[in-house]
């Protein structure tokens, strides 16, 4: 019996633990991926995180495990499959185990969108990938593109820059939705080019990638780009699936709620890059790990 559940070990279910054991409450974090973190692991550089100026995902997701561990959270590597009421209380199930609690904060965070483009599942792990720091370094010397405007896409880009012969970082539109710094640094370099208002339609390939066809959307014209290498980059979706019948949702799949992070059922809380809002950054992931956690202790208390 805990008195709080937290689903998901990234930045905002760990800080949801942090405020909830300093309020003295017992607290079990279950993450279904075999380590803590979430997406920030692979960030090889976080440089906008108030006070401190730079730091590798890693190394900030460790300091926030040690920190909830040390606080005294037990923490569960297994794939939560349901929720189930037992009133007065609430029951959190894996296919192994099942545990008894007063309150659940759901931090499940995102997982990367993809491009949605013929032969995207077939040269996955083939040419094809989603994490340019996990997988930057098998490309090393060779050619490679990243398909995506924001941030992720342009640091992905950057990185790659740095052991890569060539980038081509292709674009939807002929803006980026990124930070300048991050652009302008990729502006810089040599061996970085672009393909703007431009869209990934095709990969191409037998055993392996050797390159992608890409469609500029203004006039039609179809390139072939050779690549031994394709990045995604193209955003996020919410990795909240398994709860969508136990709480609200958007259309998108998103967990409904505002700031105060209270979902429409009562002593269930949300925190995170799941939760509906308009910025997803570890900045936000971090307030809402804060705000569920006070949220969810108060709850305990009034039961």
């Amino acid at each position: 019996m805990y008195d709080i559940i937290i689903v998901g070990a990234g930045t905002a279910g760990l800080s949801a633990a942090i405020y909830s054991l300093r309020a003295g409450k017992s607290v079990l974090v279950l993450e279904q991926q075999p380590s803590y973190g979430g997406q920030i692991v692979n960030a090889s550089k976080v440089e906008n995180y108030p006070g401190i100026p730079e730091i590798s995902g890693f190394e900030f997701a460790k300091s926030l495990y040690e920190q909830a561990v040390g606080l005294g959270a037990e923490v569960i590597f297994q794939k939560v499959i349901r929720i189930e009421e037992q009133a007065p209380n609430k029951v959190v199930c894996t296919e192994k185990d099942s545990w008894e609690c007063k309150s659940i904060i759901l931090a499940t965070g995102a997982k990367k969108r993809p491009l949605g483009v013929p032969g995207e599942e077939t040269f996955a792990g083939k040419g094809v990938s989603y994490c340019a720091t996990c997988d930057g370094m098998f490309f090393r010397g060779k050619e490679v593109a990243v398909a995506g405007g924001g941030n992720t896409a342009l640091e992905d880009a950057n990185f790659l820059a740095n052991y890569c012969s060539k980038v081509t970082v292709i674009h939807r539109r002929d803006t980026f939705r990124g930070d300048k710094k991050s652009l302008m640094r990729l502006q810089a370099k040599q061996n970085v080019t672009f393909l703007l208002d431009s869209e990934v339609v095709e990969l191409l390939g037998e055993n392996m990638l050797s390159g992608i066809k890409v469609r500029n959307k203004k006039n039609g014209k179809v390139t072939e780009v050779p690549v031994s290498g394709l990045f995604i980059a193209v955003g996020q979706m919410p990795d909240s699936e398994v709860f969508s019948d136990q709480v609200e949702t958007d259309q998108l799949g998103y967990i409904v709620a505002n700031e105060d992070c209270k979902t429409n059922k009562e002593g269930i809380f949300v925190a995170g890059d799941c939760r509906t809002k308009t910025v997803r950054q570890l900045t936000t992931a971090a307030s809402d790990g804060a705000i569920a956690g006070i949220a969810a202790c108060e709850w305990c208390d009034g039961k």
